[in-house]
């Protein structure tokens, strides 16, 4: 049996290039399925949200935010932790996103939350403040299994620059395959 198509929006929270959560995103892009159609949003453009500024007219790196979002079934969010908290241009994209309410791209859309840290966290105070800002949108925020790689500059080939590491790679798998039966719980 061949599974239905699914548009999944990627968002890295770094905006560093080289950054361990890109590495994550790589190496959880090897995961996805061949039935996923990935589309990865950027937030490099995106201005601070401001009320005045939207009433304006809504900057075009937000519309395109938001296109991605809702075209997606899904939307996974990659994002470090920066002072025990969530990057400021993860809580501005958010903002801009559910902004006007009645348009929001978050409201009933499947999210889930992955990052990566040198601390031994593994981003897990970064993710709980995304989870707040996407629930109380009304987004429906996958439960688990929880993807917080800690301890990540141990887990890199310093020759390649990327992440390999088996128990990380197999988590995921895991991960990857729960978030497409969370989307699809809501594709109806």
């Amino acid at each position: 049996m061949t599974e239905e198509q699914m548009n999944v929006t990627v968002i890295c929270g770094s905006l560093r290039k080289e950054s361990y959560n890109r590495k994550l995103l790589d190496l959880m892009k090897a995961e996805f399925p061949e039935h996923w159609e990935v589309e990865e949003a950027f937030l490099h453009h995106i201005p601070l949200y401001h009320a005045d500024v939207e009433e304006a007219g809504t900057p075009e790196a937000v519309v395109e935010l938001k296109r991605a979002m809702m075209r997606a079934d899904g939307v996974i969010i990659v994002t470090p932790e920066y002072n025990n908290g969530m990057p400021g241009v993860v809580k501005n994209a958010l903002d801009w996103a559910s902004s006007p309410p009645a348009h929001s791209a978050l409201t009933h859309r499947a999210f889930a939350l992955a990052g990566a840290t040198p601390g031994g966290g593994g981003t897990a105070l970064s993710q709980y403040q995304i989870r707040q800002t996407l629930t109380a949108a009304e987004a429906y925020v996958m439960p688990g299994p929880k993807m917080l790689v800690a301890k990540v500059a141990g887990k890199m080939n310093k020759e390649l620059g990327t992440l390999e590491d088996e128990k990380t790679t197999q988590h995921a798998k895991k991960f990857v395959q729960a978030f497409n039966s969370w989307m699809h719980r809501f594709d109806g």
